[in-house]
Order: structure tokens, then C-alpha cells, then sequence
């Protein structure tokens, strides 16, 4: 048996020979385990949460001993925050902003670029105020060039280990949460610079990106018929080096200026020989920047996923590189660039490298440090008077906390050495509050003990196992300091709860022998005028009924009727849960009748002895009783012989409409609007509605309520017009509708009540068309109401969530001729295909090739694809689909307005895979166009 159970069990063992009008204080405290041991620290390791004397493990530990002050507070010191001394300036990450990061503390150490952009006029003048800054005001630069000098003198003379970027990066327009790609963010960006720096007059500033950044190479073509020889120049600011298959920097450099052979369809055509000839091409490095910058081309095309992925692969890199050999010097042979290149000390091998910045050795430095403006410089010292504000407010913080923890240590050592009760006088305290006291991560609220009182307002027996029993003194000033309520002392033991808990018991140990007694009772023949009527299923089940109407009595009191930490219960509520318990567990209410009288079924009930009854009663006073003596009920009676004349009646009408409408009720001989029959020229119209529920009145007679009335107002708009065509009675509608034959209408007429007559009538065409069979509806269509009708039901299927759609995949068999471009399926072989496709019933059944999917109307197209991907292993941009002869292009449109609406089949052809992976460039360019930086202040200017 559980530690707990055995603590409940023995808690309550001297209830078995106590009767409940002897039950004793001592008793009282026996049920509330005041008996039990206090736990000894070292020995118990965690709480006994059935023993309120046990006060281990309830979050003590933390408290006895020695404590770290950092212990008391969250706070890092803020001088972990402070720059250290010769050291750079860091940037924070605003989530996917690594890569601006990167190239901003690049561009930082380019000095040149550092002091061209301090030369730049500022346009912060509003900003100043006399000979100073405006100390109310926050400096917002206006331009990126003001962005780069703020950002630039923070990183040279800031007080912080790191600064933020965010308003550098919120003027660019770029989002923090996106990885974008860093070569092409350095494209954009250089470009944007250089444009906006061409306006100034100073050409030191204006032509810094040139001088910086800018090199120049040739794209060399020599014929191999004639050996001439021709050059398209051309401006670089970095060079994009391939990485696939290469181990280190120097083949990758190698590779990009290696010849390339034009041959076959690819020759060159030669001016000088005026026809298309072999030749070769290649790239001829004639300048190099002073700062050389290199892209490492780490993302290629992934076709599974539709976006780009990164390559890791590990490249070689000295830090020292020896670009001679690469340079086409006029003194030179052109051979001099295959000649392996040197590489000084120093190397390194990296798998996440994207970027190599080298600069020019031989180029000059400045002669004195870059000096920051003097307004800049302001607004440096302004941010760090902040920043040295912040620390010490930090450190004051720190201080509290720590002097808070400390008095909050020395409570805890003081009172928990005091909290045990002993002998002195005790009072109940919450468990769950006790060790919200000891935890110091949260604020310690008021003492709240509601949710452990009884229906009483008394501490419940049950509760103290959520309940420690502490000395009045440790009680006193717990609710000094604290407050809260109500208090819990000797008092609030509950004799009340006590007793009744005594009494259930007695009963339940009693109850076993009972349930045998009453068995032999009910095996005894009973006299017809001396016993009692009891429910045969009641008598079935009145021990576990007696059973669990006892542990309802003894577990009333669990419902709480406070509140503990904010969580209230509603009494009205549990009163209703307890009201509806009882009246499922109700005895002997399986024999009554719905007036509160015996039923007049004898099948469901038995008649036990006086004695049996007895017994019976002590569990169950307030059941029902009836003797043998009572009558059933007379009105149940009356009511009885009614529905047997009531069920002869609904024989006899069931069986006359039967004869009178044979045809109708077995549904044979039924006309058809599509095959209108030759022997009459009008059709009556009924509901179908009508016609089933007249039919299962027909079939059960007895079960159903007769049908007396036909009810073709619903087939009927407001106004009295018909709401179907009759087009769409042959089709869609042709399942709310049933036909009615001349002769079967006159016969309804006869048997029902009818509304609304409708009907069709076939007349032949007029003088204008004499030939042609017309068909007129009485009452006529209504136009408006049926387009109202026709508009409401596809907004309907358009407004669902969680409906079936079917995607069925096209196999094309025909194999592509030269298999190295997409075969794309056009619009009209769609179309003919959707032709061939037979219309599905509302009630689909799927077939080879098919897969259903759940959807939801407000989904846009795209994300469709991307479960179709998951289904089929097709990629998004290889998805081609259609459906009802209109192709689905629009990635962005729901599937509600995009017609697709539930149980729709929609066709799926798949492009064939590229089998040249070198044109995966052009399908990453025409397939797949990225967003990259679209939208952003880098393509604005």
C-alpha cells in the first residue's frame, strides 16, 4: 500500500468502533495526523506530503548555509558591458543581420573610407543648438552617408563592448527576421554609395569607391584561324570565385581566369576573317583595387526545395595573397598568370568563410589616426554619458537585490528553525505559499488558506495533506509581514466533518453485510399484498449506487468554497455538478412513470419483502416508495389505451395510402423531365422531402407520426415564384424534386393537404418556331431569387475550412528529344485533357494516381503546393496545375478565388527534371525569382 494510503488508513482506523456521537477531540486530531513525527533533515530527503509535521524539501535548501550574493539577483554586472581597453567595438545581432554586420566593421577598417565619409557635410544642423547638442533630443541621421559617420565614430571612440545597428538598418529598409545573401547586400550597397557620394564636391569623397573598391579587367578573345585578338574592358568592385570542387583559394582564382574554347555551334565570329572560327576566352586581370574583395560563391540552385542552399565546403586561404602572377603587367608575358602563385606564413581553412578582404601592401596609410568630427564626437561623449549612467543604475540595482536577499537569507535561517510546532500552540499554514516564501525568483504575496476550508469554513480533513502545521510564534510573524487569512488554528479542526467522515465509514464497512442479507431476503417468495415495487435495475446495482452515494456525502467538502492565489470557485456551479450527480444515483426512480406515479410496465420492476425494503431504505431514505398495495398510474393508463388506438389508426391510414400510391412508395414508373413520357403533357412537382418522409411513415406506421400536408413552399421563393429552372431540375436539382403523375396528383389531393400546386406542361412552339417542344413551369421561375440562390450556394463552397480536395498527377509517356530543358504542358493540352475527365459526384472516389488533401478556402495557391510537394515529391516551381480547363498560377490567391472548392479534382503535371546541371543558373534566373533585397532602400535610389 502507498506511503499515503497507508497515512489515510491509519489516520482514520478509530472510526471503525466510534460511533459518531462519540467521537472525541483526540479523535478530531487523530483524523488531522497532529500524531505523526516531524521530519528530521538529512534523513527525509523530500517532503512527505501526507505528514503536516514534515518540513523538508519544501525549497529550504537554497537558504541554509553560505549563499553567493549572485545568487540574489539577475542582473550581470554592468561592466561586462564596458569596452575594454585596446579593443574593437562590437555590433548586435538584430536577429539575421550577420552578414550587414560583417561588412560594416569592413568597412570601418577601411581608414580611407572612414575619413572620406567624416569629410562629408552633415546636414544635423537642426539638431544643434548654439555651440552644443540639443539635450531633449535624440540624433536621427537623415542619410545612410550620416548613418555610416554616426555608426563609424561609435565603433572608434564608444565606451560600450557593442552598439546597435538598428537605425543604420531600419533606413536600408531591411528585415531583421530574413538571411539574406551578403555578396549581393555588398553589390547593392556599394552601388547606393557611390551614387549617393558622387554628389559631393570634394573628389577625395566623391571618388573614394573608385579608389577603394575598384579594378578593372578585360574579356580577352583570340581567334585561333588568324591570332587576332580582341578586348572588352570592364570595371570590377569584387570577384565572384566558384567553390565547387576546390580545396584552396588559389585554384579558385585560377579557375576564374582560366581560357575558355568557343567551338561548334559556340564559335566566335572574327572580324577579321569575317566568319564564324574557333577561338578561345578568357579573363585578363589588368588593375587590382587597394582593397580586393572576393566572393566565395557558397549558394547554389536546390531543385528539391526551390531555393537556394549553402555550400561547406572547407577552402584554403593564406593571409598574405600573391596576386602578381594573376596581373597583366604591359612588360609581362600573358603566360606569367599559370605559374603556381606563392603564399606567405600564415594560413588558414574555413567552411563558413563567404568574403576575403585583401589590401593593397604596397598602398599608404594615413600618417595620423582618423580623427572624428567634432559634432560626432559630441554625440559619442552625449551616448556615453548614458551608457556610464545606465551602469551605475545597474549597479544600484544590483546592490538592492543583493541587500534584499540578504534580509530575505536571514528571515529564512531565523524562522525555518522556529517553524515546527512541538508541543506549543500550533496554526495551519498552505503548503503551496510556503514554498512560494522560499523561492526567491518570485514576490511573496499574502497568506491564503481559502481554498483548504470546508463547507464549514474550517480547515477540511482532506486538505491537510496540501497543509503544514507551524508554531504560533513562526504563524505571527508570517502574517505580520505578509497578511492575508484566514488564520488556522486548534479551532479549525472540523468536528463537523469529523463526525460525518465517521459515519460514512461505519456505513461502508456495514454495507458489505448488507448486501448479502438483502440477497438472501431476495430469494424468499413474497405475498402479492405484503412487499414493496423496486426497479429491477435499481435492485441490479443499489451497492455500487450506495457505494458511490456515500463517497459523494464523504467528498462534498472537497469542493473548494474560496480561492487560493487568485483561482475562485464558483459555488453556483458546483451545486449544479452535485444536482445533476444525484439525479443520475437516485434510487428507485427507474419505476416511475412521468407523473411522479408507478409505471405500468411490471416488466421493470420486482416486489421485495419488508424486511429486504428495510435494509434498502437506511441508504436510500428519500427513495420513492411503493407498496404492493398502490395502482399504477391512471393517466399513464388513459394514455396507453390511447396510443394503442392511435397505432390501429396510423395501420389503417398507412395501409390506404399505400394502395392508393403503390407506384410512389415503391419508386417505380416515375417519369422523367429529361425523357419527358408521351402520354401526358403536365407533370406535377412535390418535394422530395415529402415523398421520404412519407414513405417511412408508411413503412413504420407505428414509429413515425403521419404526414398530412404537402409542403411545396419551400420549393417556393417570398415572392411565389419557383426557384428551379427547368434545366437544372433535369440536373443539380433534380434530387430536391420528385415528379407526380396526373393521375397520383388527384390522389394527393385526396389524402393531404396542399399548399402550393406546381407543375410543368409540355406545349408545342409557336408560330415562330412551330417545331420546337416548350416546357412552362406554373408558378413561373423567379430570376432574382434563383441568382440570390445560385450566388449564396457557391459562397458557400467557398467559405469552408477542413475540406476534401483531390489532386490527380498527370503521367506524360512521351520522353523529351534532347532532355536537358523543362517540358512545360501547355493551356490547350490541359484543356483537352480536363475534357477527357469525367465529372466527379459530390460523393468522390479516388483513383490511380490521386491523393486527397485537406484544405481550407482562405489558403492561398502556394501553400497548396507545398503539401502536393509532400505528397507527390514535386517541387513548387515544377508544379504545373490546373483545374476545369483554367490554370492555377497565381501563388498568391486563395483557393476560394481561385474556384476551388471542396471536393474539386485538381490536375497536376509535373516538369521533367533538368538533366544539364549547368543550366541550373537560367532556371534559377526564369523559374524561381527570389525577393531578395526588392522593396528594400538598396534598389530605391
Amino acid at each position: 500500500m502507498a506511503p499515503r494510503l497507508q497515512l489515510e488508513k491509519a489516520a482514520w482506523r478509530w472510526a471503525e468502533t466510534v460511533r459518531p456521537e462519540e467521537v472525541s477531540q483526540e479523535h478530531i486530531e487523530t483524523a488531522y495526523r497532529i500524531w505523526l513525527e516531524p521530519c528530521i533533515r538529512g534523513v527525509c530527503r523530500r517532503n512527505c506530503k501526507g505528514n503536516p509535521n514534515c518540513l523538508v524539501g519544501i525549497g529550504e535548501h537554497i537558504w541554509l548555509g553560505e549563499i553567493d550574493e549572485n545568487s540574489f539577483h539577475n542582473i550581470d554586472d554592468p561592466n561586462c558591458e564596458r569596452r575594454k581597453k585596446n579593443s574593437f567595438v562590437g555590433l548586435t545581432n538584430l536577429g539575421a543581420t550577420c552578414y550587414v554586420n560583417t561588412f560594416l566593421q569592413v568597412w570601418f577598417l577601411n581608414l580611407e573610407l572612414r575619413q572620406a565619409l567624416y569629410l562629408c557635410p552633415s546636414t544635423c544642423t537642426d539638431y544643434m543648438m548654439g555651440d552644443g547638442i540639443q539635450e531633449e533630443k535624440d540624433y536621427e541621421p537623415q542619410t545612410i552617408c550620416e548613418h555610416l559617420q554616426y555608426l563609424f565614430a561609435l565603433l572608434q571612440n564608444s565606451n560600450r563592448r557593442y552598439i546597435d545597428p538598428s537605425g543604420f538598418v531600419k533606413a536600408l529598409g531591411l528585415d531583421t527576421g530574413q538571411q539574406q545573401d551578403a555578396q549581393e547586400f555588398s553589390k547593392l550597397f556599394m552601388s547606393l554609395l557611390e551614387d549617393t557620394l558622387s554628389k559631393q564636391k570634394n573628389p577625395d569623397v566623391r571618388n573614394i569607391v573608385q579608389q577603394q573598391f575598384c579594378g578593372e579587367y578585360a574579356y580577352v578573345t583570340v581567334c585561333n584561324q588568324c591570332g587576332r585578338e580582341s578586348k572588352l574592358l570592364s570595371k570590377f568592385y569584387e570577384l565572384e570565385l566558384n567553390i565547387q570542387g576546390h580545396k584552396q583559394l588559389t585554384d579558385c582564382i585560377s579557375e576564374f581566369l582560366k581560357e575558355e574554347k568557343l567551338e561548334g555551334d559556340n564559335r566566335y565570329f572574327c572580324e577579321n576573317c569575317q566568319s564564324k572560327q574557333n577561338a578561345t576566352r578568357k579573363i585578363r586581370l589588368l588593375s587590382l583595387p587597394c582593397t580586393l574583395n572576393l566572393q566565395l560563391m557558397r549558394f547554389v540552385f536546390d531543385r528539391q526545395t526551390g531555393h537556394k542552399k549553402k555550400l561547406n565546403t572547407y577552402i584554403g586561404f593564406s593571409e598574405i595573397l600573391d596576386m602578381e602572377p594573376y596581373v597583366e603587367h604591359k612588360a609581362e608575358p600573358s603566360k606569367s598568370q599559370t605559374r603556381k602563385p606563392k603564399c606567405g606564413k600564415g594560413t588558414h581553412c574555413s567552411r563558413n568563410a563567404y568574403m576575403l578582404v585583401y589590401r593593397l601592401q604596397t598602398q599608404e596609410r594615413p600618417s595620423t589616426a582618423v580623427q572624428v568630427p567634432a559634432f560626432l564626437q559630441e554625440l559619442v561623449d552625449r551616448d556615453n554619458s548614458k551608457f556610464e549612467e545606465w551602469c551605475v543604475e545597474m549597479a544600484e540595482m544590483r546592490k538592492q537585490s543583493v541587500d534584499k536577499g540578504k534580509a530575505k537569507h536571514e528571515e529564512v535561517k531565523e524562522l525555518y528553525q522556529r517553524l515546527p510546532a512541538g508541543a506549543e500552540p500550533y496554526e495551519f499554514v498552505s503548503l503551496e505559499w510556503l514554498q512560494k516564501w522560499l523561492d526567491e525568483s518570485t514576490p511573496t504575496k499574502p497568506i491564503d488558506n481559502h481554498a483548504c476550508l470546508c463547507s464549514h469554513d474550517k480547515l477540511h480533513p482532506d486538505k491537510i495533506s496540501i497543509m503544514k502545521r507551524i508554531s504560533e510564534y513562526a504563524a505571527d510573524i508570517f502574517y505580520s509581514r505578509y497578511g492575508g487569512g484566514p488564520r488556522l488554528t486548534v479551532k479549525a479542526l472540523c468536528k463537523e466533518c469529523v463526525v460525518e467522515r465517521c459515519r460514512v465509514l461505519r456505513l461502508k464497512n456495514q454495507l458489505n453485510e448488507d448486501y448479502k442479507t438483502v440477497n438472501n431476503l431476495l430469494k424468499a417468495t413474497v405475498k402479492s399484498s405484503d412487499g414493496f415495487w423496486v426497479g429491477k435495475s435499481s435492485l441490479r446495482s443499489w451497492r455500487q449506487l450506495a457505494l458511490e452515494q456515500l463517497d459523494e456525502q464523504d467528498g462534498d467538502a472537497d469542493q473548494s468554497n474560496g480561492k487560493m492565489n487568485g483561482n475562485t470557485l464558483n459555488k453556483d456551479e458546483s451545486k449544479e455538478e452535485r444536482k445533476e450527480d444525484e439525479e443520475e444515483l437516485n434510487f428507485n426512480e427507474d419505476i416511475l412513470c412521468p407523473h411522479g406515479e408507478l409505471c405500468i410496465s411490471e416488466n421493470e420492476r420486482r416486489l421485495v419483502s419488508k424486511e429486504a425494503w428495510s435494509k434498502l431504505q437506511q441508504y436510500f431514505p428519500k427513495a420513492p416508495e411503493f407498496p404492493s398495495s398502490r395502482e399504477c398510474c391512471s393517466q399513464c393508463k388513459i394514455l396507453e389505451r390511447e396510443g394503442e388506438e392511435n397505432e390501429a389508426l396510423h395501420k389503417m391510414i398507412a395501409n390506404e395510402q399505400k394502395t392508393s400510391l403503390p407506384n410512389l412508395f415503391q419508386d417505380k414508373n416515375r417519369p422523367c423531365l429529361s425523357n419527358w413520357p408521351e402520354e401526358t403533357d403536365v407533370l406535377y412537382i412535390v418535394s422530395q422531402f415529402f415523398v421520404e418522409e412519407w414513405r417511412k411513415f408508411v413503412r413504420k406506421p407505428t414509429r413515425c407520426s403521419p404526414v398530412s400536408s404537402v409542403g411545396n413552399s419551400a420549393l417556393l421563393c417570398p415572392h411565389g415564384g419557383l426557384m428551379f429552372t427547368f434545366a437544372s431540375m433535369t440536373k443539380e436539382d433534380s434530387k430536391l424534386i420528385a415528379l407526380i403523375w396526373p393521375s397520383e396528383w388527384q390522389m394527393i389531393q385526396k389524402l393531404f393537404v396542399v399548399d402550393h400546386v406546381i407543375k410543368i406542361t409540355r406545349t408545342e412552339g409557336g408560330d415562330a418556331s412551330p417545331s420546337e417542344t416548350q416546357y412552362i413551369s406554373e408558378p413561373k421561375l423567379c430570376p432574382e431569387c434563383r441568382e440570390g440562390l445560385l450566388c449564396q450556394q457557391q459562397r458557400d463552397l467557398r467559405e469552408y475550412t477542413q475540406a476534401t480536395i483531390y489532386v490527380h498527377k498527370v503521367v506524360d509517356n512521351k520522353k523529351s528529344n534532347g532532355g536537358t530543358k523543362r517540358q512545360k504542358i501547355s493551356h490547350q493540352n490541359y484543356i483537352a485533357y480536363q475534357k477527357q475527365v469525367i465529372r466527379r459526384s459530390m460523393r468522390h472516389r479516388k483513383v490511380r494516381g490521386e491523393k486527397a488533401l485537406l484544405v481550407s478556402a482562405n489558403q492561398t495557391l502556394k501553400e497548396l503546393k507545398i503539401q502536393i510537394m509532400h505528397a507527390f515529391s514535386v517541387a513548387p516551381f515544377d508544379q504545373n496545375l490546373s483545374i476545369d480547363g483554367k490554370i492555377l498560377s497565381d501563388d498568391c490567391a486563395t483557393l476560394g478565388t481561385l474556384g476551388v472548392i471542396p471536393e474539386s479534382v485538381i490536375l497536376l503535371k509535373a516538369d521533367e527534371p533538368i538533366a544539364d546541371y549547368a543550366a541550373m543558373d537560367d532556371v534559377m534566373q526564369v523559374c524561381m525569382p527570389e525577393e531578395g533585397f526588392k522593396g528594400t532602400g538598396l534598389l530605391g535610389h
